[in-house]
């Protein structure tokens, strides 16, 4: 039996609501299963900024640090558009990805067989689909230097965004991809856009290497992102694992969260590297949705992404990967049953809230653990 040290960041809008509902699954493991869960919460986001100033404050980061997984919600809304750019809300997730070095964004696009006909893509095309983007996410154009917008002499303005990568960088995330696809269906897709950014040819030829050194027994292809846009849409289960920078990942994963009928129904994981010493890894699992300050404090939120990010902490940091079949399990056979949130509502089914799903899940879970 272990114990696991969580932390929780509800963040804003729909993230209190969903985190009560994970609440609700911890609840019932502390009771029910072997391994037992010791949480403590904290603010971030907007509601870091109206108690303390800042999107997060140091004390939080330091649990963050020393938690075995952080579970996190979502953070911004139309309150603090008007707060100045270095502390706005979004600041707080991007300083726990960068101060925790979270180098790897893990994003799955599962079609629940449930939810095959609520995809905008034709059935066959999403039903039993099962593929992962892996997405740099502390490098490339949104970190990269310079970064500013600057008022040229004859008044127009001139924004600069500068992508930068190391070889480093892309190698380490590339042998993770190798290792993920190693255990799936041992194929790999690199997308970048070699044909006109140097970055691009950067990440091809090292990925390449990385390929020779430690991708044996996995198959690796090249695609340019652009045209993996494209075959997402026509032909998605020819892919298994994608591997991409942080711009194209941000797109391309978005782009295949629609695919599966919501973007309330995916989890997403942020890894750092394994520890020296323990082998243990930082990091930090959110849903792939917004805070939604449309549909915040009425009920309505979709709690299965925030859920299943639950999963996948079992499944990446706390070395419980049966407890992660069992909580994907829970979520299809509620989703079978014909419970659905509004934003995942088809003909014929029951639409319920974000309790209602939330207590849904924890009795499936419940017979499953039992």
């Amino acid at each position: 039996m272990a114990t696991h040290h969580l932390l929780l960041l509800p963040g804003d809008g729909i993230g209190v609501e969903t985190m009560a509902e994970v609440e609700r699954i911890i609840a019932l493991l502390n009771k029910s299963a072997k391994d037992k869960f010791e949480t403590t919460s904290d603010v971030v986001g907007g509601a870091a900024i109206d108690k303390h100033g800042v999107p997060i404050t140091d004390a939080a980061m330091a649990k963050a640090s020393n938690a075995d997984a952080v579970i996190f919600g979502a953070v911004g809304g139309p309150k603090w558009d008007n707060v100045p750019y270095d502390i706005r809300p979004e600041a707080g997730l991007l300083r726990l990805r960068k101060d925790l070095d979270l180098f790897a964004n893990l994003r799955p696009a599962i079609c629940y067989p449930a939810l095959a006909d609520a995809s905008s893509l034709k059935r066959e095309i999403v039903e039993g689909l099962d593929i992962l983007i892996l997405r740099e996410l502390t490098g490339g154009t949104y970190f990269g230097s310079p970064k500013e917008m600057v008022t040229l002499e004859d008044g127009q303005q001139r924004a600069v965004d500068t992508t930068v990568y190391t070889t480093f960088e892309v190698d380490r995330i590339a042998r993770m991809a190798f290792d993920l696809a190693r255990v799936r269906s041992k194929k790999v897709h690199m997308a970048a856009k070699w044909n006109v950014m140097r970055t691009g040819v950067l990440w091809r030829d090292v990925t390449a290497a990385a390929h020779k050194a430690h991708g044996a027994g996995v198959e690796l292809h090249n695609i340019l992102a652009d045209n993996c846009a494209m075959q997402l849409i026509r032909n998605p289960k020819q892919f298994d694992v994608i591997v991409t920078d942080n711009l194209f990942g941000d797109i391309l994963s978005d782009e295949a969260a629609m695919m599966t009928g919501s973007l309330g129904m995916l989890p997403s994981a942020s890894l750092g590297a394994p520890d020296a010493k323990t082998g243990k890894r930082k990091s930090l699992y959110e849903p792939v949705h917004g805070s939604a300050p449309d549909i915040a404090g009425k009920g309505l939120a979709n709690p299965i992404a925030t859920i299943a990010s639950l999963g996948m902490a079992a499944r990446y940091s706390l070395n419980n990967p049966k407890l992660a079949d069992q909580i994907d399990a829970a979520i299809a056979a509620t989703l079978a049953k014909g419970l659905r949130t509004g934003d995942i509502m088809q003909p014929n089914m029951t639409k319920v809230g974000t309790t209602e799903m939330g207590k849904a899940i924890e009795a499936e879970l419940a017979k499953l653990i039992a």
